[in-house]
């Protein structure tokens, strides 16, 4: 058997809190059975000032041939002699969410402000298939906020002509949460080795989405990562890319083909659903007259963006519980190279919707766009209460997936992401706002958004609710 090699270490004080952060002692050597090999976790340094954490993966290629389904079509001696015993792939990242699946929650009771904090981390891995070199490594981690090396390692030393391998040595260092790390080489590894051990169902989708929660929709790489990581399965990337637009930042290039990329068929560009629920959510803010305007759950900021850039908004905010996804909103809105004029206009803060904060009232209109159905439904009254008791701004546009239009996709089981609480049909839309409408004194429209079905009704459903005339502020 052969080693893979991945380190993470850290200069946080003291370091050795990383220990907590993987729940995994620093005095201790542990091993961990995978059905390809053994993964080995052990701290070659640990100090107050410095501690690194190890993680070796044992390849046993015949443990892993025979782990093979017993209908995979491969039968030669491929099986047995490849680079799998050698470079970083798809099983390092398997072994990696194994071996440290908690640090990839974020929970750590102990030490669950560091957690929750970004910290100084250096990651390397000696050996990494990266198919389109040192290029392609830089162009996937440094958007995630990485300062990236890549050296390419040569095919032979002897044998300089010969040029450069597959391979990489790859270091990254930079200031992220651990969490954060740990998922996106989940999801980066086997994108940059373009190759996986194990089959791919639609559970892989949902995979995806989890690791890739919070950053893979605001890559400019998405789709590239997305059709990677799907192994280039059409039916899994289409499904995937329609998910993702769902969600938050578009995927501008859901359905068309990467200039570096193997050239696909093409197929005809379709506006996608969150473009179209950012232009119906933009528009009704216009008709209702707005000038103030506060996104209520901005995440990384796309929708904010199309406010900051709409004259007619004089006043604009964003907030939302991950602080995070205001990070990302900043750098989209570049507020640090905006003018003083320009800054007066945005601000943004972090605060969670379900408790009272005086930073919600004095706006003409909130948005509540594809939020509500991530919070827990016994805590959707504190909401309610917070935004439209307590805040009651002149007008609340909500958006929220209709789960009957969900049998229009192909490929999906459950919910449209993991993190949703519920979907709500139609109906129960309906009985909702109408009792929010009546609980809080505002008038309420309906509206749908996206492509209509006869039977299932639109993709998305919008609620306008608008302050009665007379009702106490």
């Amino acid at each position: 058997m052969n080693a893979v090699l991945l380190t993470v270490s850290t200069t946080h004080h003291p370091a050795t809190d990383l220990g907590y952060l993987l729940h995994k002692h620093p005095d201790r050597v542990q091993e961990f059975k995978q059905s390809f090999g053994t993964a080995t976790v052990f701290y070659p340094e640990a100090t107050d000032e410095r501690c690194t954490v190890a993680l070796m993966l044992s390849v046993d290629p015949v443990r892993l041939a025979r782990s093979r389904a017993k209908n995979a079509p491969d039968f030669s001696l491929a099986q047995y002699v490849n680079d799998r015993s050698y470079a970083a792939s798809s099983l390092l990242g398997v072994a990696m969410a194994d071996v440290f699946s908690t640090a990839r929650s974020g929970r750590c009771n102990s030490r669950q402000d560091l957690a929750d904090s970004a910290i100084p981390l250096e990651i390397v891995i000696p050996v990494l298939p990266c198919r389109g070199g040192p290029d392609i490594a830089h162009r996937l981690f440094e958007p995630l906020g990485w300062t990236v090396e890549a050296e390419p390692i040569p095919l032979d030393d002897a044998f300089v002509d010969w040029g450069d391998s597959r391979y990489v040595r790859l270091r990254l260092t930079g200031v992220v949460r651990l969490a954060d790390a740990l998922n996106q080489l989940h999801v980066l590894l086997p994108v940059l080795d373009e190759s996986k051990h194990y089959w791919q169902g639609l559970d892989e989708v949902d995979k995806l989405l989890r690791s890739g929660g919070g950053w893979l929709a605001s890559h400019p790489d998405a789709s590239l990562i997305t059709r990677r990581y799907l192994g280039r399965r059409g039916s899994l990337t289409r499904t995937a890319l329609a998910r993702l637009a769902e969600l938050g930042d578009d995927v501008e290039e859901t359905l068309d083909p990467v200039a570096d990329e193997e050239i696909a068929q093409p197929e005809e560009k379709r506006v996608p659903l969150n473009t179209q629920r950012h232009d119906a959510v933009h528009q009704t803010l216009l008709d209702l007259g707005a000038r103030s305007v506060i996104d209520l759950g901005c995440g990384p900021g796309q929708f904010l963006d199309r406010l900051v850039k709409t004259p007619t908004f004089t006043r604009v905010a964003g907030c939302d519980v991950s602080t995070r996804s205001l990070q990302y909103a900043a750098r989209r809105l570049h507020l640090d190279r905006m003018s003083e004029r320009q800054a007066a206009r945005v601000v943004l803060f972090q605060s969670a919707l379900t408790y009272e904060d005086d930073r919600y009232s004095g706006f003409d209109a909130a948005v509540l766009m594809e939020v509500v159905e991530h919070v827990d439904p016994p805590r959707l009254e504190a909401l309610e209460r917070v935004v439209f008791g307590a805040a009651r701004p002149g007008a609340v546009v909500v958006t929220t997936p209709n789960r009957e239009y969900n049998a229009l996709y192909d490929g999906l089981v459950g919910m449209r992401h993991p993190d949703h609480r519920f979907e709500w049909s139609r109906k129960e839309f309906a009985a909702w706002s109408d009792r929010v409408a009546a609980t809080y004194d505002y008038a309420i429209e309906r509206r749908g958004i996206g492509e209509h079905d006869d039977n299932l009704g639109h993709p998305t459903q919008m609620a306008i609710f608008t302050r009665r005339e007379g009702s106490d502020d």
